[in-house]
């Protein structure tokens, strides 16, 4: 026989039909009586598939409820174990959390927190993104969160005397159908953060000391706050350098020490010493 699923089951229709030499009345008869088990059939079929007088499932009936406590995992931030506020994902591993407990966050470390990537050397807060489409899930998901939340700061902003902020409304962008303008300026602009330039040489390297990877980039940009210490780990990384590799960082004459800051360097030697 055919195979079938397992879930279903086959219901055998049994047509007993008495053939007769004789014609007439008798043929008469048994054209009624199959006319009649064709429509007790047509009735069956539409009782088990729930298709009886010609009316469907509705669309409604088919919508299966979902208990919030399956979403909840998906829309809860790791670090505050509440709903997102201002979900906020990181771009190097797309994890989200609140934006304010991120940016928290980011004050004392430039990993992530739930699988620990480094989100960036000197400003992990430039690899973030809010993501305003979870967030509006997440509103609509559970009751009057968006209302409470706005209740929240605006009692914390007037509690302190201050102007309560206003929601920022995107802008359209205009669509000129003429020559595209020009942009005037450099499309990419340095943070005023990163406030000190370094130029990074391998003493020794044109005379072929050591077996090292060569520096790929040894033009650097990084915070004045970045220390000695920081410099080095960022060498040790980039040049695949052993752990029992001793790195000594010179400027000058001078050689650093691992707590100096880089800002603390440049006001001491001046600014053109500096590499």
């Amino acid at each position: 026989g055919a195979p079938s699923c397992s879930g279903s089951r086959s219901v055998p229709f049994e047509f007993q039909r008495s053939r007769s030499e004789s014609t007439g009345d008798e043929d008469d008869d048994d054209d009624e009586d199959d006319e009649e088990e064709e429509e007790e059939l047509e009735g069956e079929a539409g009782a088990r598939f729930g298709t009886d007088d010609g009316e469907h499932d509705s669309d409604d009936d088919r919508e299966r409820m979902i208990n919030l406590a399956e979403l909840t995992p998906y829309i809860l931030c790791s670090i505050c174990k509440g709903y997102f506020i201002d979900a906020t994902t990181i771009t190097e591993c797309l994890h989200t959390f609140c934006k304010s407990c991120i940016v928290r966050h980011f004050y004392y470390s430039n990993r992530c927190p739930k699988c620990n990537i480094v989100v960036h050397q000197t400003q992990p807060l430039y690899n973030i993104r809010l993501d305003r489409q979870l967030q509006d899930i997440v509103y609509k998901l559970v009751v009057n969160l968006e209302e409470r939340e706005k209740k929240q700061m605006h009692d914390f902003y007037k509690e302190r005397g201050l102007e309560v902020p206003k929601p920022a409304v995107p802008q359209p962008v205009p669509t000129s159908r003429g020559r595209p303008r020009k942009v005037l300026g450099s499309v990419f602009r340095i943070p005023p953060e990163l406030d000190i330039s370094i130029l990074l040489e391998f003493i020794g390297a044109n005379e072929g000391a050591g077996n090292f990877k060569p520096l790929e980039k040894k033009f650097v940009r990084v915070s004045g706050e970045a220390t000695i210490g920081h410099v080095e780990k960022f060498l040790r990384r980039k040049m695949d350098l052993d752990p029992a590799c001793q790195v000594d960082i010179i400027c000058g004459d001078h050689l650093l020490e691992h707590y100096q800051t880089l800002r603390e360097i440049r006001q001491v030697i001046g600014e053109s010493a500096v590499q």
